[in-house]
């Protein structure tokens, strides 16, 4: 339980994305905190399948709008839309409640309000513009390396706030999941910085880090002081939050 085992990473991308992944839940439960170490790495997995296919789309000559929407569709199949609801539930709790119950009461319905409708509205329109611009200035090539650092990081981001608040109520995606230890925390924070320098050289993975630190530190205490710390929706938003700054940064590096 104290280290980094094979087995995290099927688990870690179990609980990310829709793809098929044969993992015993009932035996892997245990670990599925622990696994959080192996987010960034899920995360730079999917991208790349994104990436890839915003390759394959930019030779056959689709314009660079056309091949942004469909990066975005293809992100959003592959996880399930995981994150963007948590986003717009987050978006319709956090500002539709006057008092923490109400604010929990509201992000756990089902149905969606006009502040998740604008926040993942507006959301989709700043990471689509994001990567218009980044594919219009550094070409296919540089799509893939900004969708692999922005969702290497941004799941790093998820992992600081899973370890850093406690749980703002007794049930529920986050309580399901666990507490994140110490080690796994970091470790996440180091393979999402360590994907960031790979790709983005030491001036690049300093201003994710920077980016990403700030979006954690942002969206965690709207959370500690709207609801009283974290759910499964405020990750899905630290990570949506997080995305979208670092995609933002990362056009003022090209």
């Amino acid at each position: 339980m104290s280290r980094p085992q094979f087995r995290d990473l099927p688990l870690a991308l179990s609980l990310l994305s829709r793809l098929p992944v044969p993992v015993d839940h009932s035996r892997a439960g245990e670990r599925a905190a622990t696994a959080a170490w192996a987010y960034p790495l899920v995360g730079a997995g999917l991208a790349a399948l994104a990436g890839g296919l915003a390759w394959a789309l930019s030779a056959l000559g689709l314009p660079p709008g056309p091949v942004a929407g469909l990066v975005l569709v293809t992100q959003v199949m592959l996880t399930g839309a995981l994150h963007e609801d948590g986003l717009a539930d987050s978006a319709d709790g956090l500002w539709g409640g006057w008092e923490p119950a109400r604010r929990l009461e509201i992000m756990r319905d089902s149905r969606i309000g006009a502040y998740g409708v604008l926040a993942l509205g507006l959301s989709l329109l700043l990471r689509w513009a994001c990567l218009v611009a980044i594919l219009d200035a550094a070409g296919p090539g540089g799509l893939i390396a900004a969708l692999v650092a922005v969702a290497a990081l941004s799941r790093g981001a998820m992992v600081t706030v899973m370890h850093a608040l406690p749980f703002a109520r007794s049930d529920g995606l986050a309580h399901r999941v666990g507490s994140v230890p110490r080690w796994s925390a970091l470790l996440a924070v180091a393979l999402a910085l360590g994907v960031c320098a790979m790709l983005w050289g030491p001036l690049g993975s300093l201003l994710l880090a920077g980016v990403g630190g700030l979006s954690a530190l942002v969206v965690g205490r709207l959370a500690l002081s709207r609801i009283g710390g974290q759910t499964g929706d405020i990750l899905g938003a630290t990570q949506q939050v997080a995305e979208i700054s670092a995609l933002l940064a990362l056009t003022t590096l090209i």
